[in-house]
């Protein structure tokens, strides 16, 4: 089995709140998505869910604050699933609740330390 980086973008929108239903619908959705993949083998690790503030630090160790305003998508978070091939790989990430609150979900090989 391969690994396989799922990233989480979204919208950022600070001043956009859920409420604590629509909070719990949403958590229960992810819930059983990743206890579905859990189950079957697929996930790699519990996953990261990351806040908005951040650093960036550039050449010559210029830091900059972010995410970044001029930027309408932010990755909000990740997680590593086993896969045969990205194409399945994929097929796993086609049910990522993120998608129903309008977000993405980039998949990425993992290239383990040390292979060529």
């Amino acid at each position: 089995m391969n690994e396989f980086a799922l990233i989480f973008r979204n919208d950022f929108h600070p001043e956009t709140g859920y409420s604590p239903n629509k909070l719990q619908e949403i958590m229960q959705q992810w819930q059983v998505w990743m206890g579905n993949m859990a189950s079957k083998g697929q996930l790699a690790n519990s996953g990261t869910r990351l806040g908005g503030d951040g650093k960036a630090i550039k050449p010559s160790n210029v830091v900059t604050n972010g995410p970044y305003a001029e930027i309408k998508e932010m990755i909000t978070g990740i997680i590593v699933v086993k896969a045969g091939d990205i194409n399945e790989a994929t097929e796993i990430a086609k049910g990522c609740p993120i998608l129903n609150a309008g977000g993405s979900v980039e998949v990425r090989n993992i290239i383990p330390i040390g292979a060529n």
